[in-house]
């Protein structure tokens, strides 16, 4: 698997703590920046890292800004990226169960270093349900804008 990684200023130190999680469990990384805690503007990573995903450049993504929303608002402008800002394990489970989110987010001011690597290690590892219902719905959401 290949995962595209992108933060602001606010989320280098928690990219790079996944970062460093991935490559420990030999998954490859497509790291997109920022490269330091210097000021940048959050916008700029989401959107970036949401077209690699949507150009298959990877298979998903994981962006970090403070709290999360920026970066998630952002690489949801991108067509067919379902990027899902999780602050726990169960709503990562549920974000890919129920919506096949190929994008997480996180927040490096919110989220501590465990729980945040708890969570990316079960939006991983959980697959889409795939159930009618929710194929119905993610085909919804893909048909958006």
């Amino acid at each position: 698997m290949k995962i595209a990684l992108a933060s602001d200023h606010a989320g280098f130190d928690l990219k790079e703590e996944v970062k460093g999680y991935l490559l420990k469990e030999g998954i490859q990384v497509v790291d997109l920046g920022t490269d330091s805690n210097a000021s940048v503007d959050y916008p700029y990573y989401g959107r970036k890292c949401a077209e690699a995903v949507s150009e298959g450049k990877a298979e998903r993504g994981i962006v970090v800004c403070g709290s999360g929303i920026g970066i998630s608002i952002a690489a949801n402008k991108i067509k067919g990226i379902r990027c899902a800002l999780c602050t726990d394990v169960e709503m990562a489970e549920m974000a890919r169960k129920h919506n096949d989110a190929n994008m997480l987010a996180l927040g490096g001011r919110a989220t501590d270093r465990d729980t945040a690597l708890s969570i990316t290690k079960t939006w991983l590892n959980t697959g889409f349900d795939g159930g009618e219902r929710h194929q119905r719905r993610v085909d919804m959401l893909n048909d958006m804008g």
